[in-house]
C-alpha cells in the first residue's frame, strides 16, 4: 500500500495536509502509510459554515426527509465495502473485525433511517409526551417539543471502529437535523478518512452538512457556543481535559462522553460445567478477548466466576485461546488481527503490568509470542493475555486498570451478592453480562448491579444463536454507562437523536399547539367541509378535517345479537344481577367491541377510494359504560399524517364516541393508509 496524504474537508474544500504532519504506519508491517497534519484549516470558519450553511439546509428538511437521505447513504456506502475492507487490513483487524466496523456502521444507517421514518414525524418538530391539559375547560394546554440544536456537532471518535465510530455517532445527528465536523483518531484515521470522501462523493448530504478534520482539532473548542455539541469516545483522561475547558464549561456546551469501561461478566451460580450456559459464557470471554484484538470498549475485562468452578473455566478458556491463531490479518486463518499502533501495543503491556501485581497471568506470554505470518516484525502484535485475580476483595487495581487489548482477568465469587458486588466495584461500565437459566438471578442482577451498568446483557439457551452478544452496542439500545463509562449514551433509536435536539415546553391554545406540532389536539379547530374524509386523496387531507355522524341507539337486542354473534357472554353483558353487583356497571352493558363496530358502521364511507386500509387502533380506552336506550354518535378527525412511499402515507384519525349526553364514552387513535 503506497503512502496516503489525508485530506481535511473544511468549508466544502479538500485541504492537503500541513503544519505539524504527522506518519501513520501500518499496524501489520509497521511501515509508513499515510500523513496527516491539520494545521491549515480555520476552525473558526469551519464551525460558522456548519452553523450558517450545514445547519439551515437540514433544518429545512422534515425527519423523514433526511431518514430518506440517511437510507440513501448507507446503500451507497454499502456498494464500496470492498475498497473499505482493503484499507482496514491495515489497522490490524481481520475480515470479520472489519465487518462488525464497516458493516456494523452501514448497518446503523439503515436502523435510524428506519427509526426515523417509523417514529419521529413527518415534519419539523418531534412531539416529546402527551399534552398536558393546564386549565379546566382544556383552552389552555402545555406540550413538550424538541427541535434542532442550532449549531455544530464535533464528534471526537476512537481509533478502534474508525467507520462505525464515525457512522453511529453521525447518524442520530443528522436525523435530528444538525451538522457534524468529525474528528477521527489519527492512529487508523486513512479508513475513515476513505468512509468520509464517500460519503462526500455520493453527493446525498448538503452543503455544510458534514465537515472532517484529518489531524488535530487546534483551537476548535474555542469557538464552540451554547447550541453545540461536543460527542466524544475515548480515554478517560482526554475526556476529563476535554470537558473541563474553559469555553465549554462557560458557554454549557453539551459534552456526551463513552469512555474507560471495566466490563464484566458473570456466570451465574446455576451455570455448572456440561450446562448451556456454561458453554456459551466460554465462547463469548473467549470471543471479546480477541475481536478487535480486545481493542472494544464494551470487551469483557473482568471475568467474574462461582469459586467452585474457577479451574473449569480457567481450563476451558485456555484451551480456545491455545487454538487461536494470531497474526496476518489478511490470512483465512488467523483470528486475532494486529493492535492498532505500536503505541497502543505498549500501552497495554503497561497496564497489563499493573494488572499482573495483583493477578497471575495463566495464559499469553508477550516475550515470546511470535505472530503467525511473514513481514509482521514490525507490527503491534500480542497474544491473548489471561490473568487470574484469586483475592478480588483485596485488589483494587483490577477493578480500575484497563489494558484496552486482549487482556482479561478472571476472579471468584462466594455468592451472587458477592457477585454483583465485584462487578459494581469497576465503577462504572457500558456493559455487564450474566449468564443464567434462573429469572430470579436476573432480577436480582438488575436491582444490583443496574445502577452501575448502561446496559445488562442475559444469555442463556434460550437467546441462543439469536442473541448478538456482549460486546456489541446495537443501534436500537442506549450505548453509555455511568461513572467511569463516562455518564452519557448514544444510539438508543430515537433517544440518541434527542441528545442533539432541545426540549422545549411550550404553553398555548388548542390551535396554537396544532399549528406547531403538526397534530391536531383536542379542543383545537374542527374543519368542516361537505365531502367526506374518506374521499380526500392523502395530499388534499388537511389535519383538522372532522366529520360528526349521525346517531345509532343501542339496544338490548343489539347487545345478545353481539354475545351470541361472537361468543362473548361475559357476564356484564348477559346477566342483570352480575352485572350491577359490579362497581363499574349500572347493569347490563354493551360490549366494547360492539361499541367499536357501531362506531364503524357510522363514520366509515363505503366506496372504493383513497383509504387503503385500516390498519390498526392505539390509544383506546372505554371512559363510560353504553347501556341499552343510549344514542351513540361519533366525531372523526384527521390528526396526523405521514408520507410511506411514493404510493401511499399513513393517516391517524382522533375518534371519539359519544353518547346522546355528549359524554365521551370511547376514544381511540384509528390508523389508515390512504393514496396519495
Amino acid at each position: 500500500m503506497s503512502m496516503i496524504s489525508l485530506q481535511s474537508f473544511a468549508v466544502g474544500q479538500w485541504i492537503d495536509p500541513a503544519g505539524d504532519i504527522k506518519t501513520l504506519k501500518s499496524a501489520v508491517t509497521g511501515k509508513d502509510i499515510a500523513r496527516i497534519g491539520s494545521s491549515a484549516l480555520d476552525f473558526a470558519a469551519m464551525a460558522g459554515h456548519a452553523r450558517r450553511t450545514g445547519g439551515p439546509a437540514l433544518r429545512d428538511m422534515t425527519f423523514h426527509e433526511r431518514a430518506h437521505r440517511l437510507k440513501a447513504l448507507a446503500q451507497y456506502l454499502n456498494e464500496r465495502r470492498d475498497a473499505l475492507y482493503e484499507l482496514s487490513y491495515e489497522t490490524g483487524a481481520t475480515k470479520a473485525d472489519s465487518q462488525i466496523d464497516i458493516d456494523g456502521g452501514i448497518a446503523t444507517l439503515f436502523v435510524f433511517s428506519s427509526k426515523g421514518r417509523r417514529e419521529m414525524p413527518d415534519g419539523h418538530v418531534f412531539i416529546d409526551g402527551a399534552t398536558e391539559q393546564l386549565s379546566r375547560s382544556g383552552g389552555f394546554l402545555g406540550q413538550h417539543v424538541c427541535t434542532p440544536m442550532q449549531g455544530a456537532a464535533v464528534h471526537i471518535n476512537a481509533f478502534n471502529f474508525p467507520v462505525w465510530g464515525m457512522l453511529e455517532k453521525l447518524a442520530p445527528t443528522l436525523l435530528a437535523g444538525m451538522p457534524a465536523i468529525i474528528k477521527p483518531a489519527s492512529a487508523t484515521a486513512w479508513l475513515a478518512e476513505a468512509c468520509f470522501r464517500m460519503i462526500v462523493e455520493s453527493g446525498i448530504l448538503p452543503e455544510g452538512a458534514v465537515q472532517f478534520i484529518a489531524g488535530h482539532t487546534g483551537d476548535l473548542l474555542d469557538h464552540l457556543a451554547c447550541q453545540d455539541i461536543v460527542s466524544f469516545t475515548g480515554s478517560a483522561t482526554t475526556a476529563t481535559m476535554l470537558r473541563s475547558h474553559p469555553g465549554l464549561v462557560e458557554n454549557s456546551v453539551r459534552f456526551v462522553a463513552e469512555q474507560d469501561s471495566l466490563n464484566a461478566s458473570i456466570l451465574g451460580p446455576d451455570a455448572d460445567p456440561g450446562t448451556p450456559e456454561f458453554e456459551s459464557f466460554i465462547r463469548e470471554v473467549v470471543r471479546e478477548m480477541t475481536a478487535k484484538a480486545g481493542q472494544k470498549c464494551t470487551a469483557i475485562r473482568r471475568i467474574i466466576v462461582a469459586e467452585p468452578h474457577l479451574g473449569a473455566v480457567r481450563d476451558a478458556i485456555v484451551a480456545k485461546l491455545e487454538k487461536t491463531t494470531t497474526g496476518d490479518p489478511r490470512a483465512e486463518t488467523t483470528r486475532m488481527g494486529a493492535l492498532a499502533s505500536i503505541a497502543q501495543r505498549n500501552d497495554v503491556l503497561e497496564k497489563a503490568s499493573i494488572i499482573a501485581t495483583e493477578a497471575e497471568r495463566v495464559f499469553g506470554d508477550p516475550d515470546t509470542f511470535l505472530p503467525t505470518g511473514s513481514g509482521l516484525s514490525g507490527g503491534a502484535f500480542l497474544p491473548p493475555m489471561l490473568f487470574q485475580c484469586t483475592d478480588p476483595d483485596s485488589a483494587e487495581k483490577v477493578h480500575a486498570v484497563e489494558a484496552f487489548g486482549p487482556v482479561s482477568t478472571m476472579m471468584p465469587y462466594r455468592d451472587l451478592d458477592h457477585a454483583i458486588e465485584l462487578a459494581n466495584r469497576g465503577q462504572g461500565s457500558l456493559v455487564a453480562s450474566i449468564f443464567t437459566h434462573d429469572p430470579e438471578v436476573a432480577r436480582r442482577a438488575v436491582m444490583g448491579a443496574g445502577a452501575y451498568h448502561g446496559r445488562l446483557y442475559f444469555a442463556n439457551r434460550d437467546t441462543g444463536k439469536e442473541a448478538t452478544g456482549h460486546g456489541s452496542p446495537l443501534p436500537h439500545m442506549v450505548h453509555g454507562g455511568p461513572g467511569r463509562a463516562g455518564g452519557g449514551e448514544e444510539l438508543g433509536g430515537v433517544r440518541g437523536v434527542l441528545h442533539y435536539m432541545q426540549r422545549t415546553a411550550i404553553q398555548g391554545s388548542p390551535d396554537i399547539l396544532t399549528g406547531i406540532t403538526g397534530v391536531w389536539t383536542g379542543n383545537s379547530t374542527e374543519i368542516k367541509k361537505d365531502v367526506h374524509p374518506f374521499r380526500l386523496k392523502f395530499g388534499d387531507l388537511e389535519i383538522g378535517h372532522t366529520l360528526w355522524t349521525e346517531s345509532r341507539t343501542v339496544t338490548l337486542d343489539d347487545i345478545e345479537h353481539f354475545a351470541g354473534f361472537t361468543g362473548d357472554n361475559f357476564y356484564a353483558h348477559m346477566d342483570e344481577e352480575a352485572a350491577s353487583a359490579n362497581p363499574f356497571f349500572p347493569g347490563r352493558v354493551a360490549h366494547g367491541y360492539l361499541i367499536l363496530s357501531f362506531a364503524a358502521g357510522l363514520f366509515v364511507d363505503p366506496e372504493p377510494g383513497p383509504v387503503l386500509a385500516n390498519y390498526g387502533l392505539d390509544s383506546l380506552r372505554f371512559s363510560k359504560p353504553v347501556i341499552p336506550g343510549d344514542a351513540l354518535k361519533v366525531r372523526l378527525t384527521a390528526k396526523q399524517k405521514a408520507v410511506r412511499n411514493d404510493e401511499y402515507g399513513e393517516v391517524r384519525w382522533d375518534v371519539s364516541v359519544v353518547n346522546q349526553d355528549d359524554e365521551e364514552v370511547a376514544t381511540y387513535d384509528l390508523l389508515t393508509m390512504n393514496a396519495r
